[in-house]
C-alpha cells in the first residue's frame, strides 16, 4: 500500500520549517503520510512539478523562488493564485496540476485568531513594501473590505502596481507621507524584510499612529522585531508573522492529507523554538 507524500520545493530549501509543521500534523492526527524537503534548482522547477506524480507526490509548497514559476505550470488555479500571478499550494487532482495561493489567508486568519475584532471600522490599512508578500495582504484586504488599502514603498511605481490588487481602495505611497498616513491607520503591516535576522533595520517612528490601531510583522525570525516591541511599549495590539506561516499551511495539509488540521498553541511553541534555536 503506498502513502501519501508531499514535500516543500524551493532553491534554497533547508531552511523551511513546512516540514516541522507538516510533520507534527501528521504524527497528532497519525496519518499513514510524510512531507519531504526537495531542493529544485529554477532551471529544473519546471519539468520537476509538471512531473509531481513521477516523483512520488500528491502536492506540495513552494517557496522563493519559484511561486511564479508554480503558477505557469498550473492547468487550473484558484482565484487566489490567478490574481497574484503566483502560487504557493499544488496539488494533484485527477492527474490535473492544481494550486492555489494561501498566504493570503494565513494573513488573514492569523489575525483573526491574534487579534480579534482587528478590522475596526475597516477604514485604512497602511501596507509597507511592494513585493510578493504585500501583493497577497493587500489582496486579502481588498477581500475584508478596507475602504483604503495604503502601499508605501521607495519606489512609488511598484507601490502603484501592487496598489490596484485592492481595486478602487488602493493607493500608492513614497515613504515621506507615511506619517500622515500612520495618523489615520487602523492597521500597519510590515511586508518587507525590514527587521529580519540579517536584514537592515525598519526605519519607522510610530508616533502618529493611533494606540487603537493594530501593528502585524510578516517577518518572524525574530518573532518580537523592533516594530512589533515599539508598538507594544506603546499600547499597540501587536501581532508576529509567525501565525501567518503556520495558517497559511493548513489548506495544503487538508488537500493532501485529508484531515483539516487546526494551529494549537503547542504548535507555535515547537516552531517558535526552532526558530529560536537556528
Amino acid at each position: 500500500m503506498s502513502f501519501p507524500k508531499a514535500c516543500v520545493m524551493g532553491w534554497p530549501v533547508s531552511q523551511s520549517r513546512s516540514p516541522l509543521i507538516h510533520g507534527y500534523w501528521l504524527k497528532l492526527h497519525g496519518v499513514a503520510g510524510s512531507y519531504e524537503r526537495a531542493e529544485v534548482t529554477a532551471e529544473d522547477f519546471p519539468a520537476f512539478v509538471r512531473d509531481l506524480a513521477g516523483h512520488g507526490f500528491v502536492g506540495g509548497n513552494v517557496t522563493v523562488p519559484h511561486k511564479e514559476a508554480a503558477y505557469a505550470a498550473l492547468e487550473e488555479a484558484d482565484p487566489s493564485a490567478a490574481a497574484l500571478g503566483a502560487a504557493n499550494t499544488l496539488w494533484l487532482e485527477d492527474g490535473r496540476l492544481k494550486g492555489a495561493n494561501t498566504d493570503g489567508f494565513g494573513f488573514l486568519a492569523n489575525l483573526d485568531a491574534a487579534a480579534p475584532g482587528w478590522e475596526g471600522r475597516r477604514w485604512l490599512a497602511v501596507v509597507l513594501g511592494a513585493g510578493g508578500a504585500a501583493r497577497a495582504v493587500v489582496h486579502a484586504l481588498r477581500e475584508r473590505g478596507f475602504s483604503r488599502v495604503a502601499v508605501v514603498n521607495r519606489t512609488v511605481s511598484r507601490a502603484l502596481e501592487v496598489s490596484r490588487l485592492a481595486g478602487s481602495a488602493g493607493e500608492a505611497y513614497g515613504p515621506d507621507d507615511l506619517p500622515e498616513l500612520l495618523a489615520e491607520a487602523g492597521l500597519l503591516v510590515n511586508a518587507t524584510s525590514l527587521g529580519m535576522v540579517g536584514k537592515d533595520r525598519l526605519p519607522i517612528d510610530l508616533w502618529t499612529l493611533p494606540r487603537s490601531a493594530v501593528v502585524t510583522d510578516l517577518v518572524y525570525a525574530p518573532l518580537e522585531t523592533e516594530l512589533l516591541a515599539a508598538a507594544r511599549a506603546r499600547g499597540n495590539v501587536a501581532v508576529d508573522g509567525l501565525g501567518m506561516l503556520l495558517h497559511q499551511a493548513v489548506p495544503g495539509f487538508e488537500r493532501w492529507f485529508g484531515v483539516k488540521p487546526e494551529v494549537t498553541e503547542e504548535l507555535r511553541r515547537l516552531v517558535a523554538a526552532d526558530i529560536v534555536g537556528a
